[in-house]
């Protein structure tokens, strides 16, 4: 049996590793486009540290991420952030996130008080969510809108959007509720206040022994190449997969250019990859899902680390930064301070812009985007020290955004798709865009596509039978 991965990023090194768990003698073939695997989770080095260029850790909450270590033969290298105290950029100053909220919906009044992050106004206008008329929710809508409607605008501009763009690199807008903050609809359609079904989501989530993130000594870039090993695959980079052909015994890859095509055929075909070539491949044999992934839309944006000579800035593991506040730096994360392994030596810090609709900063230069980020740097923190080295990492659409109505669009794509036999989609594009969510991508994705069992329905050209084959 063969089964071909479309993408080496952690979907589709996630989906070899399970094949090769499901169906050791199988032969597993990964087609990586780039010149690497593992996507947006890599490592390399800035003044001669290493540092990740996109994910720097992985939230354990969700198994996926620790189960995809543990098959790579590197759980016991995980290590927890040394800090984990964050701060949000709010009316001129640098204030403490406050504790008891849900992805930025409060759920402890007392706590957002003492945070200082609302005005007067905006915090009084909070609790009125507990007498005004509405009721439960019963559709899909935006986060923005339920939180605006029940909490004011305030929560939406200087809690909510900050930490779902962190995320998301998205508008809490535009987001929807049931993909992003799945936790809180069912206390949701229960409760008409917002702030009722906070704390009863908050008291449903089972609390966790150990920490809720972990990374990799060296960077969690380590990742990808451990699970590619661990999986046995055959990993072929600069190969792009130009279309994709069903055949009465499977599915047959065209790769190389229109003058010199390659051929490869598999029984088992999991597509890992973004939105827009997943559309392209999936437009011939599957066109309903090709339309809906079609319609996906994605944030691009940018890493920029710094390596300062001298100890780490501010406070805590670091800051978000509302959009209200008009500035080019999204979040700043303290790298050095957040992970011990950096300890002793120079100061890492690490700075994201980009937000959605929003493609102005990412036309700038490498030298004007490290310029405005430490110039904003010395605002929140005071002065810096000395910059011994900088590196910015532009991930064009590398986000995709979970509009209202995502989760029916992902079903009607997938429905779609398992009619297909031996052929499965994964990737952020779908279920979640941390490391564990698009790991569990892989898995399931790995377990659909070998559901076929040797098994192929004749849907060649012209040929609607739905025997096998």
């Amino acid at each position: 049996m063969r089964v071909v991965v479309v993408g080496g990023g952690v979907a589709g090194l996630a989906a070899a590793l399970e094949v090769r768990s499901q169906q050791p003698g199988a032969e597993v073939v990964v087609l990586e486009a780039g010149d690497r695997i593992g996507g947006k989770v890599a490592v390399s080095e800035v003044a001669g540290l290493p540092v990740d260029e996109g994910a720097d850790s992985m939230l354990t909450r969700v198994p996926d991420g620790l189960a995809l270590a543990r098959g790579a033969g590197l759980e016991d290298e995980l290590v927890a952030p040394a800090s984990g105290a964050a701060s949000v950029w709010s009316r001129g100053r640098l204030r403490p996130l406050p504790g008891g909220t849900v992805l930025g919906i409060p759920g402890d009044l007392a706590a957002l008080a003492d945070s200082g992050l609302l005005s007067t106004a905006g915090l009084y206008r909070v609790p009125l969510d507990l007498v005004l008329p509405g009721g439960p929710v019963e559709d899909d809508v935006s986060v923005g809108d339920l939180v605006r409607r029940r909490l004011g605008a305030e929560v939406v501009e200087r809690l909510v959007d900050p930490l779902l763009g962190g995320v998301y690199a998205g508008r809490a807008d535009l987001l929807s509720l049931r993909a992003t903050l799945p936790q809180l609809v069912r206390p949701a359609a229960r409760s008409r206040s917002l702030l009722r079904a906070t704390t009863e989501a908050r008291s449903a989530t089972p609390p966790t022994d150990g920490p809720l993130f972990a990374s990799l000594p060296g960077g969690l870039g380590r990742l990808p190449a451990a699970v590619a090993r661990a999986s046995g695959a055959e990993v072929r980079l600069r190969t792009t997969v130009r279309r994709l052909r069903r055949t009465p015994t499977g599915w047959e890859l065209t790769t190389g250019s229109a003058a010199d095509p390659a051929r490869l055929t598999a029984d088992a075909v999991v597509l890992a990859v973004p939105g827009p070539p997943a559309a392209r491949l999936l437009a011939d044999a599957v066109p309903a899902a090709a339309a809906e992934v079609a319609a996906l839309e994605y944030a691009g944006v940018a890493i920029v680390t710094l390596v300062l000579g001298g100890p780490t800035p501010g406070r805590g593991s670091g800051y978000l930064v509302p959009a209200v506040e008009g500035r080019t730096t999204k979040a700043v994360t303290f790298t050095s301070r957040k992970w011990a392994h950096y300890a002793g030596g120079p100061a890492v810090v690490r700075a994201s812009v980009g937000r959605f609709g929003e493609t102005r900063d990412l036309q700038r230069s490498d030298a004007e985007l490290v310029a405005a980020v430490l110039s904003e740097l010395r605002q929140a923190v005071g002065p810096l020290p000395v910059v011994l080295g900088s590196r910015v990492v532009r991930w064009g659409g590398g986000l995709p955004q979970y509009a209202v109505g995502h989760l029916d669009r992902v079903r009607r794509l997938r429905e779609a798709v398992a009619r297909q036999p031996g052929l499965a989609v994964a990737g952020a594009a779908y279920d979640g865009v941390g490391v564990p969510a698009v790991a569990r991508s892989g898995r399931q994705a790995a377990r659909d596509a070998l559901r076929q069992d040797g098994r192929h329905e004749r849907h060649v050209a012209g040929d609607t039978a739905a025997g096998p084959a």
